[in-house]
């Protein structure tokens, strides 16, 4: 005999409510995918539309279909400025450094993919080597030839990668507080989720804009300490801009990929046959000037070190005399022949 179950009334409200509930879920899911949407939409339109209204400096120079802005001062000898994560070219002139070196020097400070006021198409990932080459072509555009080269802090690794990967005649590099080695950094892993494309942007979206300006006052004191924060750096610097959609996505994805740029370059440095003028301060609350600038030193040969006592990461307000120092000391090399040696 076969037997049929049939399903009494308890147990078909117990089906019935889990269908309800499995509806419900459903719906929740679908409704959180859109919301999602929605915000990584919001991140997309904020990086298109909410980008501060501030008055470029410099000109502007189209290169591999990206519009890069470059401040172009004075006449001489080209010197070449690249500033470092969060910042903008803008930074060498309100310190004063572009109006120093423009009294001998023709000098030129960009502003790298994303930051002040140069685009940074997503099409591109914006490695250290892709900044290098956008920076060679403005400077081919420009018809700049054989510069001394002067990066800071994470500008130095695009500074380096210009002289490694690019094949350019450099009169030599000047390289402030700088990163050259990977290394276990709390910043790196705290920011690397906003710089996955649509989560960061959504993340970043969410983000009232009162909170960075408030945070920026203790950001800047971290940067400048021991020194305080100038009183012309509070005066001009173009905080609004510097936490723009755009810039704070390039702040962000270049922290992310900081490790992997110095890694990359690594292996490349005892072969630098250029000179090669280190600078840090010994009290650099950012960058471990041992482990980084010491350490380069010791693998290039050739290189000058100087660390100054009691200086912070911000060397290019506190100690600009040893920085057109330096840079008159590459331009001096012109035409010697400097004796290589292995370390």
């Amino acid at each position: 005999m076969a037997f049929r179950f049939v399903p009494g009334r308890a147990t078909r409200r117990a089906a019935s409510g889990a269908v309800r509930i499995l509806r419900a879920t459903a719906k929740a899911n679908a409704a959180a995918a859109r919301r999602t949407g929605a915000l990584m939409q919001r991140g997309a339109e904020a990086m298109r539309t909410e980008e501060p209204a501030h008055t470029p400096l410099g000109r502007f120079i189209e290169v591999d279909g990206v519009r890069v802005h470059a401040i172009v001062r004075g006449k001489g000898r080209p010197v070449v400025l690249i500033h470092g994560n969060g910042t903008m070219a803008e930074d060498f002139v309100i310190c004063g450094l572009v109006e120093q070196l423009a009294k001998s020097y023709r000098v030129i400070a960009i502003d790298r993919p994303g930051f002040g006021h140069t685009e940074r198409p997503r099409h591109w990932v914006w490695t250290a080597a892709a900044q290098a080459r956008l920076v060679g072509h403005v400077l081919a555009a420009l018809n700049v030839e054989r510069p001394v080269v002067v990066g800071h802090s994470w500008g130095t690794i695009v500074a380096l990668a210009l002289a490694i990967n690019e094949g350019i005649d450099l009169r030599g590099l000047v390289l402030l507080s700088g990163y050259y080695y990977p290394g276990r950094r709390a910043d790196v892993a705290l920011i690397a989720p906003l710089a996955v494309p649509g989560v960061g942007d959504a993340a970043r979206a969410m983000m009232p804009g009162a909170v960075g300006q408030m945070l920026a006052p203790q950001v800047f004191r971290h940067v400048f300490k021991p020194q305080p924060v100038p009183a012309r750096f509070t005066a001009r610097f173009p905080v609004a801009l510097s936490l723009s959609a755009t810039q704070a996505r390039a702040s962000a994805e270049d922290t992310a990929s900081m490790n992997t740029a110095a890694a990359l370059l690594q292996p490349r440095y005892a072969g630098l046959r250029l000179p090669v003028a280190i600078l840090s301060g010994d009290a650099d609350a950012v960058v471990d000037p041992g482990e980084q600038s010491c350490r380069l030193h010791a693998e290039v040969a050739g290189s000058t070190l100087t660390l100054l006592p009691g200086q912070g990461h911000m060397i290019h307000y506190s100690a600009k005399a040893r920085i057109l120092r330096a840079v008159e000391a590459q331009m001096a090399l012109n035409g010697r022949t400097l004796a290589w040696r292995s370390r």
